[in-house]
């Protein structure tokens, strides 16, 4: 292990009623799905901070982890929080441009995940 390498712990947001999001979606998935994105998750959190092409920057404190499947592209959009790769919203999109929804339901999410 590198001297700046830092290994993050991964850790699913989790809503006011205790759901979560992520975690239930990536369940929804086909199993070769799931597996590819819980590889490139194991990539971030082992070799953070990582750039192109497997973590964009959204916003100062938002990345996505940009993971190719034969559905399209699958996104997570996390934060890092004091050692944590917090996991706020996932979805695959079919553009080039992540969708401005998804993107507003990651900033929600963050917003409510600093307010506990």
């Amino acid at each position: 292990m590198k001297d700046n390498e830092i290994i993050l712990q991964v850790v699913f947001f989790k809503t006011l009623n205790g759901k979560e999001p992520v975690r239930e979606w990536l369940l929804s998935l086909p199993e070769a799905q799931k597996k590819a994105i819980g590889t490139e998750i194991k990539v971030v959190q082992y070799g953070w901070p990582l750039g192109m092409p497997v973590v964009r920057k959204m916003t100062s404190d938002l990345w996505e982890v940009r993971i190719n499947i034969p559905a399209g592209i699958a996104r997570i959009l996390f934060t890092v929080d004091e050692g944590l790769m917090v996991l706020l919203h996932g979805f695959i999109k079919k553009s080039q441009k992540t969708p401005e929804n998804e993107l507003k339901t990651a900033k929600k999410r963050l917003q409510q995940y600093r307010s506990e």
